[in-house]
């Protein structure tokens, strides 16, 4: 009897720390976001990886954010409501806040296209920021551009980055990487959330990578319902890639068009794309990067005529948080080990793990930092 109640005197003083802990008041060292508006001091983020909302709603009972286990949001005799989050990864992060049952962005925040729409982020201050921070480096150009569209019956847009010095030299021609976006995301993904353009100018400044130009589009073309993709038919967008977008870039930007000088990689959703489209058409890729969107195996290298051949580089990286402890299941089965039955076959492969983080923007701008000095270093064709 006195041994029960002694672990059960345990568990109580066990449970009320962790209480304690959980409840514990955040530090109180506040600043505001990267990513908050012009002049906008909140949301704020703490060096716990906390975040904390003002809203001003004097007429709303309630308010609250998006962001699981979050404190009670305290609205104050002048109609202003505060909270803050649990510790957050490193990164960045979609959120909405819920006033009165609606969910809507955080007028203080930046606007961002994630989720099948505009809405707010945040972003918590990663320990490696430094390698897509703005430096006093050579910069590329993020330009817009129109592309037309057959099997779509209208004009599409596209993103493409041009490594500094691209106008310089008008006899020198690049190499290209078509980078997708994920699921509820759109062309603007890379270069806004993910930083892409601000990671190739630092790579290239410390001579770290080869400069290519990279393509970014947007990775649909039928009308899917937000909440799942189970009507979306990859060979639309496929014909638009392959068939429409690759001969427009060829024609009117300096590129090297053949097969070696050709890669593809994208993230969740654009990982799938990749790799269904890489497969069906090595003719015209050479280098396959998969982020969070499964990986390859001996059975899909057997299944596909010419990949050893044809393939110069396999990438695939997850964040830890999605991989660590084998609980998530993974599309495609186990990613390290068909990286590592892929180099017992010969095949220049990779695998990283993104440190402390899950499905999320720092583990894809990680990812996007590992691949690209890995890209067409053995290249070929006149420059």
């Amino acid at each position: 009897m006195f041994l029960r109640l002694h672990v059960l005197l345990c568990s109580a003083l066990l449970v009320g720390s962790i209480g304690l802990a959980q409840d514990a008041a955040p530090v109180d060292d506040w600043k505001p976001a990267f990513t908050n508006q012009n002049g906008k001091e909140y949301p704020q983020v703490n060096s716990e990886g906390r975040v904390r909302f003002r809203v001003v709603a004097p007429l709303a009972t309630s308010v609250s954010c998006s962001f699981r286990d979050s404190s009670e949001f305290v609205k104050d005799d002048q109609g202003v409501w505060t909270g803050y989050t649990r510790k957050l990864d490193e990164g960045f992060h979609y959120y909405t806040i819920n006033i009165d049952g609606a969910e809507v962005p955080d007028p203080n925040s930046k606007y961002f296209f994630g989720a099948m729409r505009w809405g707010s982020g945040v972003e918590v201050p990663a320990n490696d920021k430094s390698f897509y921070a703005l430096k006093n480096v050579p910069h590329g150009q993020m330009r817009e551009v129109l592309f037309p569209s057959a099997s779509t019956k209208t004009d599409r847009r596209a993103f493409i980055y041009t490594p500094p010095g691209y106008d310089g030299d008008q006899k020198k021609r690049y190499p290209v990487l078509y980078l997708q976006h994920g699921w509820g995301e759109n062309e603007y993904g890379w270069s806004v959330q993910g930083h892409a353009g601000l990671i190739l100018d630092n790579l290239l400044a410390e001579g770290k990578a080869k400069p290519f130009i990279v393509v970014m589009t947007y990775g649909m073309t039928n009308d899917v319902r937000p909440g799942g993709i189970g009507g979306f038919d990859i060979s639309h967008f496929e014909t638009v890639l392959v068939k429409e977008l690759i001969p427009y870039v060829d024609s009117n930007f300096r590129t090297l068009i053949d097969q070696p000088n050709r890669a593809m990689a994208g993230l969740s959703m654009g990982g799938m794309e990749t790799k269904m489209i890489t497969l069906r058409n090595l003719d015209k890729f050479s280098h396959i990067g998969l982020f969070s969107g499964g990986s390859i195996s001996m059975e899909d290298v057997n299944n596909t005529e010419g990949f050893k051949e044809h393939v110069k580089l396999v990438f695939v990286s997850y964040g830890s948080k999605e991989v660590g402890g084998g609980q998530r299941p993974r599309r495609g089965g186990d990613p390290e080990a068909n990286t590592k039955a892929l180099q017992e076959a010969g095949i220049n492969s990779h695998y990283y793990v993104s440190p402390e983080t899950a499905h999320e923007w720092q583990t894809w701008r990680r990812s996007l930092h590992q691949i690209a000095p890995l890209l067409f270093t053995a290249s070929v064709g006149v420059e």
